[in-house]
Parts: C-alpha cells; sequence; structure tokens
C-alpha cells in the first residue's frame, strides 16, 4: 500500500507542477478565459509539453537523498548540484529559481550549516520548502509527532528557516500522512487540524499558527473562490491546497481547478497533485499526463528504488 500511494503521490506531484509551468504568473481572470484543460507547453517559460519545475526537481532530489537514510549534508549536496549543474532537472536547464531558495543554496556552497542556511525573515516565506518536501512524510511514517516535526524543521530550514513556513510544511506532512494511511480528505483534514493546534500550543511555534487560522478553524472548504489566494506566499498557497481538494472529487478536477486558480499555478497544482495522488490512487491520474512526463523512466526508476527501502 505505501509503494502504491508513494508512487501515485510523487507522479501526482510531477504531473500537476508540469501542468501549471506553461501558465505560471498568469491571473486568475485570463485563466477564466482561457483555463487550463489539458497537458500543454511553452508559455510561460517556453518549455515541451511535460516538463517540470523546481518544485519537482527538489522533491526528487530529496527523495534520493532518503534513499540512503537521512542525512541533511547529503540533501544540502543534491540541492546544490541541482542550482549548479542541472542535476534532477526535466531537460538539463534550472529555471524558475525562487530568490530566498538561491540565496539559502549559495550558503549551503559556502559550507555553512545546513539547518543554518536557509533564510529566516518574516519575508522570506515563500512557499519554496513547501514544494519539496512531500517525500519526507513517506520517510517518516512511522515515528511520533515530536521527531516528525524535528526533521519537518530541519529539512525545510535548509532554504526557508522561519517558524511559519515550517508550521506550513508541518501542517501538509501531518495530512499527508493521514492520507497515506487511508483516512479521507475531510477527516484527515479535521483530525490535522486538532492534532496541530493541539501539539503547537505546546511549542513556541504557537504564535505562528494564527497566519494559519483559516486552516486551523476547520472549515476552509466553505470559503468563496474569490477568499482564496493562490501566491507564493506559504500561507495562501496551503491554503489554496486544502480548499482545492476538499471541494474536488478527483484527481483530475483537483489539479485542474488549482492550476485555474492562477498566480503561482505550478506550485499549487504539484503540492495538490501529490496529495490528490495519493488519496484518489495511481490509476486515477490521466495516463496520457503521465507519459507526457518529462524523464519519466528515470523517474519511476528513482521511486521504484525508494520503494524498496520503505
Amino acid at each position: 500500500m505505501l509503494k502504491n500511494k508513494l508512487k501515485a503521490g510523487i507522479i501526482g506531484h510531477l504531473v500537476g507542477d508540469a501542468l501549471g509551468v506553461p501558465v505560471e504568473f498568469k491571473s486568475r481572470k485570463e485563466l477564466k478565459k482561457d483555463p487550463v484543460s489539458d497537458m500543454q507547453g511553452y508559455g510561460t517559460y517556453n518549455q515541451v509539453p511535460g516538463t517540470w519545475s523546481d518544485d519537482s526537481s527538489l522533491t526528487l532530489c530529496l527523495l534520493e537523498s532518503l534513499l540512503k537514510g537521512y542525512n541533511l549534508n547529503d540533501q544540502a549536496e543534491k540541492f546544490i548540484s541541482w542550482l549548479d549543474d542541472a542535476y534532477w532537472t526535466a531537460g538539463g536547464e534550472t529555471f524558475d529559481v525562487g530568490n530566498t531558495t538561491r540565496v539559502s543554496i549559495a550558503k549551503l556552497r559556502q559550507g555553512i550549516e545546513p539547518t543554518a542556511a536557509g533564510a529566516g525573515g518574516e519575508r522570506d516565506n515563500g512557499n519554496g520548502s513547501l514544494m519539496r518536501i512531500l517525500p519526507l512524510a513517506f520517510y517518516l511514517i512511522d515515528v511520533d509527532s515530536a521527531e516528525k516535526f524535528k526533521k519537518t524543521k530541519e529539512v525545510s530550514s535548509l532554504t526557508h528557516s522561519h517558524p511559519r513556513s515550517i508550521l506550513g510544511c508541518y501542517l501538509y506532512l501531518d495530512y499527508a500522512q493521514r492520507l497515506i494511511m487511508g483516512a479521507g480528505l475531510q477527516q484527515s483534514y479535521e483530525q490535522t487540524v486538532k492534532h496541530v493546534n493541539q501539539f503547537i500550543a505546546k511549542d513556541n511555534f504557537s504564535s505562528e499558527l494564527k497566519y494559519y487560522n483559516r486552516i486551523a478553524a476547520g472549515n476552509i472548504k466553505d470559503l468563496a473562490e474569490n477568499e482564496i489566494r493562490s501566491t507564493g506566499y506559504v500561507v495562501d498557497t496551503l491554503e489554496a491546497v486544502f480548499w482545492v481538494l476538499l471541494n474536488s472529487n478527483s484527481y483530475q478536477e483537483s489539479v485542474l481547478k488549482a492550476v485555474n486558480l492562477g498566480e503561482d499555478t505550478d506550485t499549487v497544482a504539484a503540492i495538490t497533485g501529490g496529495l490528490a495522488g495519493i488519496y484518489y490512487g495511481f490509476n486515477s491520474i490521466p495516463k496520457k499526463w503521465v507519459k507526457q512526463l518529462a524523464r519519466l523512466n528515470d523517474i519511476l526508476e528513482l521511486i521504484n528504488n525508494f520503494c524498496k527501502k520503505i
């Protein structure tokens, strides 16, 4: 079961990313007039159909690193290789790199300790760690909350060390793990909200919970679409992901709805797609989209190698 969900989650993430790449930064108004309904290419970055971005590159870097165990220095080396040498890129080109991620990797390159490299200012709360952390949900499936939070904090802090980014990653990981264990979309959401409200109350991160109050209130589903923002701000991204998932009934509906919210289309759709893949299963992802993914065989080989370890 775990192996099937890993494959569905990773491929679901990449497909969502690839659907969003050509229209990144397009407004919701523009996409209302000309919505994305299929895999397409070119557009924002002039990439061929099936091209995925930094979201997926760094996710695959983390997945590959975890094959050998939990090693922050190895994760850092892979991130540096991605930025400098286009490692784990779709077509040998690194594009769409967030500024916080770029600056933090520069610090890693200088030899700064991985957990001290990430930017920790309030303005450094983009979705750059949220977008790459899904493999950790599978790797930490059997650990307690304290250990899960500790490692989530460390992995996020390679690029994003502000408590708000870390809390967003923890919310996401906890939710993903509940889906992995077989709970429903709404049930997992309710359980995550309850758990995080209780767990964070005992932690010095509790002051950051107010920024997630629309998620923590337990009724994000009931907000109108025009109340949902789909920017690169970590809180906006996570709100959009929960809103889409809880207002959709299939993988395809979820990722297309995510893309057509506009703005940070690739990241919102990638994170949505990973969770939707876990919940709806690999066979729910349209085969034609999967076949169009760049480097599909390499990705499947990496997934299979990881599956042998879990």
